[in-house]
């Protein structure tokens, strides 16, 4: 079989600027990529844009790659997981800290199994079906054990995210591929506890001392967990 490509989805609020660092771990390796913009997370996007529209988006980049791993940071769990069935080179996927809904569970609906207010709600605001962050209170829920100028970049960044996608259910049946789950101990945005929940449900778990954005906190360990994780067809 072919080397995979990996294909990069963000989380809520990011783009595929997100995963720039690991991109550039991953050409130093010779490992092929590309990363993705969703669009709930474009500024200006139109308050009806659902997880279904973010998933037509990442089978449409797959497409023609051959074998690919889907990543899925955060928001962005969901979004691979419910394209996981329309990709037939599909060969792995892996959940970075990342929301992990059951068949016609909606992404907010899987973060409220564990009930616990965290920095990133606190962080939000709603208007209009629009969601966005305050910048102050998100540099310590999204980035606080990045560098200072990576930080501040990622929050200058920062989009506006549809809450149509967060609401809309999984409507993907399971997928049979390896998986594998980056459970992220600092995580102040997404609780660890739902992130260890989650994670019992994927063949292989990888714990990081990291915050919720280890694709710019960690890169290099990041980049070994998700080269290390396991690939293969789908189970007859």
């Amino acid at each position: 079989m072919p080397e995979p490509t990996y294909v990069l989805v963000p989380g809520a609020y990011h783009a595929a600027w997100s995963w720039r660092l690991v991109g550039e771990e991953l050409e130093r390796r010779g490992v092929a990529w590309v990363a993705v913009d969703l669009p709930s997370a474009t500024t200006g996007a139109h308050p009806e844009t659902y997880l279904r529209d973010d998933a037509a988006e990442v089978v449409a980049s797959a497409a023609g790659l051959g074998p690919v791993v889907l990543v899925g940071h955060s928001y962005g769990g969901a979004v691979i997981t419910e394209a996981a069935p329309d990709l037939a080179d599909l060969v792995g996927l892996v959940y970075v800290a990342a929301l992990l809904p059951e068949p016609g569970e909606s992404a907010y609906e899987c973060v409220r199994r564990v009930p616990a207010r965290t920095l990133l709600d606190e962080a939000t605001r709603h208007e209009d079906g629009v969601l966005s962050l305050d910048p102050a209170r998100a540099r310590d829920a999204l980035y606080a054990d990045c560098d200072e100028a990576i930080a501040e970049w990622a929050l200058a960044n920062l989009s506006t995210q549809t809450l149509a996608s967060f609401r809309s259910p999984r409507t993907a049946p399971p997928t049979t591929v390896p998986s594998t789950y980056v459970v992220c101990t600092l995580d102040a945005a997404i609780d660890p506890l739902l992130q260890e929940l989650l994670a019992a449900r994927c063949d292989e778990v990888v714990v990081l001392e990291s915050g919720h954005c280890p694709m710019l906190s960690r890169v290099g360990t990041l980049v070994e967990a998700i080269l290390a994780a396991p690939t293969g067809g789908p189970s007859s």
